[in-house]
């Protein structure tokens, strides 16, 4: 379900079927398909009887300052699932779990604010241990996703694309190709070598305030009493309006303050101060 405050109860956070995403992104021209659901692996269900699916998810982790990013996890189990899930809520037990299952991961939108507040010291740990940063957003302002491409470069890290779209019309339309790569071990020896190419859109206010529209309409379409809130779908282009101008200064911001500062290499037992990891055992 959707976590947006007031609406836990009405939406969720996508209504495509998996079966339509998968037939979607092969009619594009996907020749290996994954999906990142937030911390969750159920709607892949379905598409493990495909040979070029891969079990991915997108993991809320919880930093050693206590703010809150998005991790790509990608080409995982089962019980892979099961531990990223136990040790989401600690950066570091997590990375440490990825990095033995030799598991390729990525920072998902580092220059957005949908997941809250950033720190410095965030950027010295995505420096030290993430390998992979995600350069092209489907969602997001190109500005931002040329500043998370500069940074994946400054920190000599490889980069991502992804559509990150929760309606059809996006699926497959910001994608990562590595070009001669035929199983998906060949894609990712070809990610974790840096020949990762990117493709396809970036995001957009008019973009962005569609998808809500259509959103919206699987909504009504699943919850039909959902409908007493119809009146306020006339509020959409400035709530996202407002949305779009927070994501523009929130990537300003960041961009400028990491302007000219150089990374600060951070070791595994390190912990900033009022904040206290929860060591898996």
């Amino acid at each position: 379900m959707c976590d947006t405050p007031g609406l836990t109860r009405i939406c969720k956070e996508s209504y495509n079927h998996p079966a339509e995403v998968y037939e979607r992104a092969k009619c594009l021209g996907m020749s290996i398909v994954t999906l990142t659901d937030h911390d969750s692996i159920d709607a892949a269900e379905a598409l493990r009887k495909h040979p070029d699916f891969f079990l991915s998810e997108e993991a809320t982790v919880r930093m050693p300052t206590g703010t809150q990013i998005h991790l790509g996890v990608y080409g995982i189990t089962e019980k892979d699932h099961a531990e990223i899930s136990r040790r989401r809520n600690d950066f570091i037990a997590l990375v440490m779990y990825l990095s033995e299952r030799k598991i390729f991961f990525s920072l998902n939108h580092v220059f957005s604010s949908l997941t809250g507040r950033r720190k410095f010291a965030d950027f010295d740990w995505f420096a030290s241990y993430v390998p992979a940063f995600e350069v092209r957003n489907g969602q997001m302002w190109k500005d931002a996703n040329e500043q998370a491409q500069l940074l994946a470069a400054k920190y000599g890290r490889a980069g991502v694309a992804g559509s990150d779209s929760h309606t059809l019309s996006g699926v497959a339309r910001t994608f990562t190709e590595v070009p001669g790569a035929r199983t998906v071990e060949e894609y990712f020896a070809g990610l974790r070598a840096g020949r990762g190419v990117i493709h396809g859109q970036d995001g957009g206010y008019r973009k962005l305030t569609l998808d809500i529209f259509n959103f919206i309409g699987s909504v009504l379409r699943e919850t039909p009493a959902a409908s007493v809130l119809l009146p306020l779908t006339v509020l959409i282009p400035a709530i996202t309006g407002f949305h779009w101008l927070n994501e523009i200064r929130f990537c300003k911001q960041w961009a400028a303050k990491l302007d000219g500062k150089e990374k600060t290499p951070r070791m595994l037992w390190d912990v900033d101060s009022g904040f206290e990891a929860n060591w898996a055992s």
